[in-house]
């Protein structure tokens, strides 16, 4: 007798290396615990096995739950703050930062969270400060959850500093973060019954020291985790290497030992073709967050360039002051859509191809892809059901052509998903969280996110930024 049965769906099961042999038309998932036990036809797997619930699914879509490679979920007080300007970092993110304390971190952390989930993500690497207390949301909301609490060296109060002055670097700041990342790994390392995972996270090689990089090396070899770090993100940080080490980021990094199947790098957005190369058959995965880096940097990753080398690549939301969401369907489009255009062609980046992106491929990325990212005996039972009977994902046909996975790349918006289910428990039925009060999060977030503003804003408007000339001037 199995736990759950889902049965008369369209399951999309992500086995193989092409997702149309994996589309099974009147399809069945079985859950055991926290398992799937059975995966096939309707008639032979209910002809099999019964179940406490039966759930018919009749046209919905059964997928695999999506993984979310890279968020700071903290900076969720600080939605579409960080948008049309050149000075994101230094004059909005920042000053807004340095407000901020650990209890609302949580708050807005709470709230991109349940964004993620009922738009259908179920793992997300979350790499932000504060994580000691963020990674107890993903205890109680009930993610799975690769969580990285940020080391860095610089200074609390780095808003003023004009741009391009060598960063001042804090030893006693990281080493601090880093002893604190020890503990989240030792307290929190495999557990929710396995759920949450910790992983090491160095901001950026910029902005911590080599020595602090080395020791991040050893302690990962040691405890047996990844390494989560923003790499070769833009210009900023390769003038910050080349004018402290004389090197760009990715020889850098192989030179300390760094580049290696543990490593899971962000962006590589100014990445040479070489240093793609060379970092793609290291085994090290890529995160690419397409909404956030053009919105902020007017950036589309080389992820093309990456995908000749390596399947190893993920999606990521990032942070939603700049990509202003924290929706995979949002990603999918977005990535498909930009890449095409920058190469003008409409091949690129097809539905399929980013749909595996954000769900098998984005697991392996992660060192996840043995335990989620498709449907298959054994794995783990994180998966997501999509109501395809909404008139957005119309007409629905399987013969002589199909358009199923088309319309959910480039049609769907997340409010499709009725259903979530993580490790074998249902997060989300009907639409509606299990585990929090929705209202109570968005509540809490709106009074957090006011405090710290108020509390920011003389700094925030004493830098001029853009976005502080754009409000002053009424243009938003």
């Amino acid at each position: 007798m199995l736990d759950v049965l889902f049965y008369h769906g369209i399951v999309i099961t992500m086995a193989g290396e092409r997702v149309g042999e994996g589309i099974i038309e009147d399809g069945a998932v079985g859950i055991q615990g926290n398992r799937i036990v059975a995966v096939g036809k309707s008639d032979v797997v209910c002809a099999q096995y019964q179940a406490h619930r039966m759930i018919d699914v009749e046209g919905n879509v059964i997928l695999p739950g999506f993984v979310d490679g890279h968020m700071h979920s903290a900076l969720g007080l600080f939605r579409g703050l960080a948008q049309d300007t050149d000075e994101w970092l230094h004059t909005c993110i920042w000053p807004l930062r340095e407000a901020m304390g650990p209890e609302e971190a949580a708050k807005g952390s709470m709230l991109v969270l349940a964004e993620a989930v009922k738009n259908g993500t179920t793992t997300i690497c979350d790499f932000d400060t504060h994580m000691n207390h963020l990674v107890k949301n993903h205890a109680k909301i009930g993610t799975r959850a690769c969580v990285a609490h940020t080391i860095a060296a610089l200074p609390q109060d780095v808003s003023g500093l004009p741009q391009g002055e060598l960063y001042p670097l804090d030893s006693a700041k990281e080493n601090k973060l880093f002893e604190e990342s020890l503990e989240i790994i030792r307290e929190w390392q495999g557990a929710c019954d396995g759920r949450i995972t910790c992983m090491l996270g160095p901001q950026a090689p910029e902005r911590v020291s080599k020595e602090m990089l080395l020791k991040v090396r050893d302690a990962a070899e040691k405890y047996g985790v990844n390494v989560h770090m923003h790499v070769a993100c833009g210009d900023r940080e390769t003038y910050q290497m080349q004018k402290r080490y004389h090197k760009r980021t990715i020889p850098f990094l192989k030179e300390l030992g760094l580049l290696n199947e543990r490593l899971i790098g962000v962006h590589l957005s100014v990445a040479t073709q070489e240093e793609l190369k060379e970092y793609a058959l290291s085994g090290a995965g890529m995160v690419l967050c397409s909404g956030s880096e053009a919105i902020i940097d007017g950036h589309i990753p080389p992820a093309r360039e990456f995908d000749c080398y390596s399947p190893k690549l993920a999606l990521g939301s990032d942070q939603t002051p700049g990509g202003n969401s924290s929706n995979m369907f949002n990603e999918m489009k977005f990535t498909a859509i930009l890449n095409k255009c920058r190469f003008q062609d409409p091949t690129i980046f097809p539905c399929w191809k980013v749909l595996r992106m954000a769900t098998i491929d984005g697991a392996r990325a992660i060192g996840l892809g043995d335990q989620i990212g498709s449907l298959e005996s054994g794995k783990l039972a994180d998966l997501i059901v999509i109501d395809i009977k909404r008139l957005n994902l119309n007409p629905v046909l399987f013969h002589p052509v199909r358009n199923i996975v088309p319309n959910l790349v480039y049609a769907s918006n997340g409010s499709e998903v009725t259903t979530v289910m993580i490790n074998g428990t249902f997060v989300v039925e009907d639409g509606r969280l299990t585990s929090c009060s929705e209202d109570q999060i968005r509540k809490e977030a709106n009074e957090a996110a006011k405090l710290v503003v108020e509390k920011a804003a003389e700094k925030y408007h004493a830098l001029n930024s853009k976005v502080a000339q754009m409000m002053e001037q009424h243009l938003i």
